[in-house]
C-alpha cells in the first residue's frame, strides 16, 4: 500500500507560479513511476506530466509543455510539479499518482495509487 499526500496548491494570478509536492510512503519509492493528473469542474481527469523511476525520462501533455516541470527526489520520497506561466485554464484539482508496474506511465489506468488532490486556482 502506498499513500500519497499532495501539497502546494492555492490561488495565484495568471502568469504566476506554484510548486506542487507529493510525498509518498513506502521504502520502494525509487521503483515507482510517478505522475500528475488534473481535473477541472465538469471535465474528465487528464494527464499532465510523468516521470520515470530514476527521473531520467519525463513526458508532458501538450498543454503544459514548456511551462511545467516534473521532478523527483528519491531520497525524500517526493515528486514535484513546478508550474510557471500559469493560465486560468490550468485551474483544476491536481492529483499525484504512483504506478508500480511501469518505468514511466502516461495513462490513468496504469496508475495504482492516487493522492487526495490539491486545488489550484488561477485568476485572470
Amino acid at each position: 500500500q502506498v499513500q500519497l499526500v499532495e501539497s502546494g496548491g492555492g490561488l495565484v494570478q495568471a502568469g504566476g507560479s506554484l510548486r506542487l509536492s507529493c510525498a509518498a510512503s513506502g521504502r520502494t519509492f525509487s521503483s515507482y513511476a510517478m505522475g500528475w493528473f488534473r481535473q477541472a469542474p465538469g471535465k474528465e481527469r487528464e494527464f499532465v506530466a510523468a516521470i520515470s523511476t530514476s527521473g531520467g525520462n519525463t513526458h508532458y501533455a501538450d498543454s503544459v509543455t514548456g511551462r511545467f516541470t516534473i521532478s523527483r527526489d528519491n531520497a525524500k520520497n517526493t515528486v514535484y510539479l513546478q508550474m510557471n506561466s500559469l493560465k486560468p485554464e490550468d485551474t483544476a484539482v491536481y492529483y499525484c499518482a504512483c504506478a508500480t508496474e511501469y518505468n514511466i506511465a502516461t495513462l490513468s489506468y496504469e496508475y495504482d495509487y492516487w493522492g487526495q488532490g490539491t486545488q489550484v486556482t488561477v485568476s485572470s
